[in-house]
């Protein structure tokens, strides 16, 4: 008799690409970011990836990255073919990216980071919480919040929930 463990129930989400599409999107990452480590361009991919897969499959409630976890979907964004595919390949929305500057006067959407941590997590995936934190380590300065519609998602680099 076997038993589930939340150890055995979690998804891998670097196992969403290749390792060739994997070292391209995270290759992205660090040159957007001159100086910074290997390993950290590699965890941002990985949290970028587990938010698009989860942001795919939501019928309900709004999620953001963090601005952090921004970089990585910025970096996946520029490889049009394989974002296209890994899209269709989780079988939800197509999680489109429609950018903004950011905007002082919108404030913050209260708790939309934990609650995209928890629909994160929800969905399978290990949250790295250093990721989801304030402070300097990556080069994106907006905030998405993604409306999803009936067939597709949309985020806007904005604060506000229109």
């Amino acid at each position: 008799m076997s038993t589930t463990t939340a150890a055995t129930r979690t998804r891998d989400a670097r196992s969403l690409l290749t390792a060739e599409e994997f070292a391209g999107v995270a290759a992205t990452v660090k040159r957007a970011n001159p100086g910074m480590e290997t390993t950290l361009a590699e965890r941002i991919t990985v949290e970028a990836l587990a938010f698009v897969a989860t942001a795919a499959n939501r019928s309900s409630g709004r999620l953001a990255p963090s601005p952090v976890v921004d970089e990585g979907w910025h970096a996946l964004i520029l490889h049009t073919r394989v974002y296209a595919d890994l899209c269709t390949r989780l079988g939800g929305r197509f999680v489109h990216h429609i950018p903004q500057p950011p905007n002082p006067t919108h404030p913050h959407v209260p708790g939309i980071l934990a609650f995209t941590q928890a629909a994160i997590t929800g969905a399978g995936f290990q949250v790295d919480e250093e990721l989801w934190q304030p402070g300097p380590k990556a080069s994106a300065e907006c905030q998405h919040v993604p409306n999803c519609g009936d067939t597709e998602c949309e985020a806007n680099c904005e604060s506000g929930p229109n």
